[in-house]
């Protein structure tokens, strides 16, 4: 990418974020060392692969550079500012419009064909059972042995333990970077064991008597 072209995502970027700070939650789109972290784990092999907020396609560039075909490119943003610029950057991959958290419901895929996940979705600005919803609707796609890649800004991993452990996931910290603006650390999530994650169960609904339990004890424990 061209300097021009950077300072322009940058400008982009940060009027999203003046416009509406808790759902864009960065003042600068991710730089290229986060990339690389979120990516590392990442081959060709392993799409489809679904990538959560793309933003200006940061994280999407990186994918394409580890040999992910374009076309093996699902890129669901819910900020439509950002939606023209990845349809021209990216002709090839699917773009989708939509509220993240409601995957489980969107019936984007059949079966469980993806690879991996790649999140760059501000999660410490959301409410548990939101954060309940986006995962658990990720993993109804993902099929065995495949994660979901999520960056922080925090010292620890964005999906409080209590909704990891009622997904039955675990956390991983992969690496981190102190050239990001802010610095990030980098989490892989994944099965523990079998578990039914099935897009009816998890449908995104506040008022859901489980995510509200969820969210009860995320609470109790300051997880």
């Amino acid at each position: 990418m061209t300097a021009k072209a950077a300072c322009a995502d940058f400008l982009h970027f940060f009027r999203s974020w003046i416009s509406n700070p808790l759902r864009v939650a960065a003042i600068a789109p991710s730089g290229d060392s986060l990339a690389r972290i979120m990516t590392s784990e990442i081959a060709a092999l392993d799409g489809p692969i679904i990538e959560l907020g793309p933003g200006t396609g940061v994280f999407t560039r990186a994918l394409l550079a580890r040999g992910v075909s374009e076309a093996d490119l699902t890129l669901i943003e819910y900020g439509p500012e950002f939606i023209a610029a990845l349809q021209a950057r990216f002709p090839s991959a699917r773009v989708l419009q939509m509220d993240a958290a409601q995957l489980a419901e969107a019936g984007i895929f059949e079966g469980e064909p993806v690879g991996a996940v790649v999140s760059g979705l501000p999660l410490l600005s959301m409410s548990p059972a939101k954060i309940a919803a986006i995962v658990a609707g990720a993993f109804a796609y993902i099929r065995p042995g495949g994660a979901v890649y999520q960056f922080t800004y925090g010292p620890r991993c964005p999906v409080p333990r209590p909704i990891l452990e009622r997904l039955g996931l675990e956390a991983v910290r992969i690496g981190g970077t102190v050239r990001n603006l802010p610095p990030a650390s980098v989490y892989r999530i994944s099965r523990r064991e079998p578990l039914d994650l099935s897009r009816e169960r998890f449908n995104y609904r506040e008022s859901d008597a489980e995510l509200d339990d969820v969210a009860a004890l995320s609470r109790e424990t300051g997880g």
